[in-house]
Formats: C-alpha cells, sequence, structure tokens
C-alpha cells in the first residue's frame, strides 16, 4: 500500500505521486502490496528532522526511513514484500532548488520521491562509486517514468 499524506500546505498532485512510486516499486520488482508512506512536509518539519535524526542543521528536501529494510530482489528471488518506510519531501525547498537543477518544481518532487524510494531500498550515495550508481539508476527511472505516461 502506498499512502500520500499532503501536510505542508503547498499544492501538490499526490494521486500523481503515488501513481510514481508505484512505477518505481514495479520496476524495481517490490511487491505490490509492499507498504510505503510519502509525507509532504513544511520547511520547520523537515528542519526538525533533519536536525534530530540526521543531525544536520537547517532545512533539506528529502529524508528516508526505512522499516524492514527490504531490497530490490534479483532475477530469481520473488518479490519482497513487507513494511518498505517513510519518505519525507519538502515541497518549497524542491521549489527552490528546482530551476538550479533543470526542473519545474513537480519535476524535482518527482525526482526527489524516486530518490527516497532509492535509499528506502538500500542504495546510498556517501561514497564516489555509490553515487555514480545511484543517481544514474535515479535518472533511468525518471526517464522511463517520463516515456511511460
Amino acid at each position: 500500500m502506498i499512502d500520500v499524506n499532503n501536510e505542508s500546505g503547498e499544492l501538490v498532485d499526490e494521486q500523481a505521486l503515488e501513481r510514481l512510486a508505484r512505477f518505481v516499486l514495479k520496476t524495481m520488482r517490490i511487491h505490490r502490496l509492499a507498504d510505503l508512506s510519502i509525507v509532504l512536509v513544511d520547511e520547520p518539519t523537515i528542519t526538525t528532522y533533519n536536525e534530530t535524526f540526521m543531525d544536520h542543521t537547517g532545512p533539506t528536501d528529502v529524508l528516508s526511513f526505512p522499516m524492514d529494510e527490504l531490497r530490490a530482489p534479483a532475477d530469481d528471488e520473488p518479490a519482497p514484500r513487507g513494511l518498505l518506510g517513510d519518505i519525507l519531501v519538502c515541497p518549497v525547498v524542491a521549489a527552490r532548488q528546482a530551476a538550479r537543477n533543470g526542473r519545474t518544481t513537480r519535476q524535482e518532487i518527482e525526482y526527489l520521491t524516486v530518490h527516497g524510494i532509492l535509499h528506502l531500498l538500500g542504495y546510498d550515495h556517501a561514497e564516489p562509486s555509490e553515487h555514480a550508481v545511484m543517481f544514474a539508476l535515479n535518472d533511468r527511472l525518471i526517464a522511463d517514468w517520463n516515456a511511460s505516461r
């Protein structure tokens, strides 16, 4: 089940984010009944979470909180089912950085949503090799999503 809640006070197409998340999970071969929560939050909320859980100062664009540490299965493995986790996205921060990244606010929120899902699936970008893999996959998923619409 994918649950999208907009607590940000900003206008965001929650149904489109749910469809995007469903597309990403299907592409990554995660069971269709895996639980994912996407919460759109305001800047003070994302700042509090960023400072409390990440030990960083100030706001950020997206945070991921994995639950069952599900991973994309190998081709011969069944799709995992369980609690994928929670993603917090801040539309205000996304809007500020969208132009810098050559995207609209909607596209930036979509990109961040995919990025958050990849973190829930165990991808990271702390090391250069991890960064290359994660961002290439993020870009491919977004391109495939755009081509599918």
